[in-house]
C-alpha cells in the first residue's frame, strides 16, 4: 500500500508570497487554466446534451433524466477501487489519460448524428462514459492538488478553482444557449471536445513533478486498501457526518435538477435559448461562494462558515416550483443564485480540510469512500426526479423535491461541527 506519509510532508515548502497569490505561479495557473476550460465545455454539455435529447431525439422526461443519472453510475460501480488505483499511480498521468479519452467520446455525438445514427442509447453511452472518466480525474484531482500547493496554499487554490468552475457554469449554460439556437445543440457538444484538449495542453506543460509513491503491493491487496479507506471515513466524525450530509443532499439537488431543463421548456414555456441564459444566472451563486468562502472561513471559523452556508441556503430551493412566465422566473434566479453560494462555500472548506486533514497515503482512498456515497446518490436522484415528474407531475415533483433539500443542513448538527469555531487539521489520534 502506499506509505502512510501525511498531506504536509508530500505537499512542497511554503514559498515566499508574492502579489497576486497563486496565478503568480506558472504551474499553478497551467492547472487553474485547463481546469476552467473542462468546467466551461463541461458546463455547455450539461444543457447542451439534454437539449439535444428533448429537441434532435424527441426523448421523455424519464429518458432526459435517465441522461443524469448514467452519468453519475460510475461513482457507485467503480468508485471505491478507483481510489485505490488512484493511490498506486501518479496523478498527472491518469488526468492526462481521462481529458484525451474524454474528448473523444463527446466527438463522437456530433459524428453520429452526421452519420444519421443518433439515438437516445448512444447519449445514454456517451453519458456512462463521461462518468467513468469523472470518477478517475476528479479523485486524481484532489490527489495532485496537495503535490502542487503547500497545505496553507490550499484553501486559496480551492478557492479559485471553485471560483473558476463556477464562472464556468454561468457563461457554459448562456453559450450552450446561443450555440444551441445558432448551429444546434449537437455542434455545441464540440466546444467540450476542445475544452479538454487544452486541459490535457495544460497538464503537458506543467514542471511540479509528484513524489514516487513506495507501494507494498505484499503487504496488502487491492481490497484491503480500500477498506483502509472506508474505515478512515467510518470511524471519523467529521468525516462521517459530511458523507451523509453530501449523500442527502446531492440526492435532493440532482432530483430537481434532472428535471429543471423538462420543467422550463415544458411547464414554463421558455425557449432554449432562454433556459440557457436562466441556468447561467442561477449559476452565479457559485462565483459568489468561492469569492465568499476564504472571507467567511476567516471571520466565523471554517466550522461555522459550514454550518452557516449549508443550514442557510436550502430552504430557498423551495422558490423553483413557484416559478412561472414573466416575473415569476426570477424565482428560479433566486433560488440558484443562494443554493449555488451556499454549496460552493461548503465545498471549498470540505475540499481544503479534507486535503489537509487525511494522510496523503490515503487520500485517494478516503476521497472516493466519502464521493462513491456522495456521488452514488446522484443517479438515484436523477431517477426518482424522473419517476416523481412522471407520476405527479413536474411541479409537484419538484414541490417534493425541494422541500427534502430544505432539511437536509440539519444533517450537520449531529457531528462535532456545531460545537467546534474551526475544522481541525489533523485526526485527533493524530495530534501531540
Amino acid at each position: 500500500m502506499s506509505s502512510p506519509a501525511s498531506a504536509a510532508e508530500l505537499t512542497r515548502t511554503d514559498p515566499p508570497r508574492r502579489p497576486g497569490g497563486l496565478l503568480r505561479r506558472r504551474d499553478f495557473r497551467l492547472f487553474w487554466t485547463g481546469e476552467t476550460a473542462t468546467n466551461f465545455g463541461s458546463s455547455v454539455t450539461s444543457v447542451a446534451l439534454p437539449l439535444v435529447a428533448v429537441t434532435v431525439l424527441h426523448a421523455s422526461t424519464f429518458q432526459v433524466a435517465l441522461l443524469t443519472a448514467a452519468a453519475w453510475l460510475p461513482w457507485l460501480v467503480i468508485g471505491l477501487p478507483a481510489g485505490a488505483w488512484v493511490d498506486r499511480l501518479p496523478a498527472r498521468p491518469v488526468m492526462l489519460v481521462c481529458d484525451l479519452v474524454a474528448a473523444l467520446l463527446f466527438l463522437s455525438v456530433p459524428a453520429a448524428a452526421w452519420l444519421g445514427a443518433l439515438s437516445i442509447g448512444h447519449l445514454l453511452a456517451v453519458a456512462l462514459g463521461g462518468g467513468v472518466v469523472s470518477v478517475f480525474f476528479r479523485t486524481a484531482y484532489q490527489v495532485w492538488l496537495p503535490v502542487l500547493l503547500t497545505r496553507s496554499e490550499l484553501p486559496e487554490g480551492n478557492a479559485k478553482l471553485q471560483g473558476s468552475e463556477a464562472v464556468a457554469q454561468v457563461a457554459g449554460p448562456g453559450a450552450a444557449g446561443l450555440l444551441a439556437s445558432a448551429v444546434g445543440p449537437v455542434l455545441a457538444l464540440l466546444v467540450d471536445v476542445v475544452s479538454f484538449l487544452g486541459s490535457a495542453a495544460c497538464l503537458l506543460a506543467i514542471r511540479v513533478r509528484e513524489p514516487r509513491r513506495v507501494l507494498d503491493r505484499a503487504a496488502a491487496g487491492l481490497r484491503q486498501e480500500i477498506a483502509e479507506g472506508i474505515r478512515f471515513v467510518a470511524r471519523d466524525p467529521y468525516l462521517r457526518v459530511l458523507t451523509v450530509f453530501g449523500a442527502v443532499s446531492n440526492l435532493a439537488l440532482t432530483g430537481y435538477q434532472a428535471i429543471l431543463v423538462v420543467f422550463l421548456v415544458r411547464e414554463v414555456g421558455v425557449s432554449p435559448g432562454t433556459v440557457g441564459g436562466l441556468v447561467a444566472a442561477m449559476s452565479v451563486g457559485g462565483v459568489l461562494g468561492a469569492v465568499l468562502a476564504t472571507a467567511l472561513s476567516r471571520r466565523l471559523g471554517s466550522a461555522r462558515a459550514m454550518l452557516v452556508s449549508n443550514l442557510g441556503a436550502a430552504p430557498f430551493g423551495l422558490l423553483i416550483p413557484l416559478a412561472g412566465p414573466g416575473a415569476r422566473l426570477a424565482l428560479v434566479v433566486v433560488a440558484g443564485v443562494v443554493i449555488g453560494a451556499g454549496t460552493v462555500v461548503g465545498n471549498v472548506l470540505k475540499g481544503s480540510f479534507r486535503q489537509a486533514y487525511v494522510p496523503h497515503g490515503l487520500l485517494g482512498r478516503v476521497i472516493v469512500s466519502m464521493q462513491v456515497v456522495n456521488y452514488g446518490t446522484i443517479p438515484l436522484g436523477a431517477l426518482l426526479g424522473g419517476m416523481l415528474g412522471t407520476i405527479l407531475g413536474l411541479r409537484p415533483a419538484i414541490w417534493w423535491i425541494t422541500g427534502a433539500l430544505a432539511l437536509t443542513g440539519l444533517i450537520l448538527l449531529i457531528g462535532p461541527l456545531r460545537r467546534h469555531r474551526e475544522l481541525p487539521d489533523r485526526p485527533a489520534l493524530d495530534r501531540t
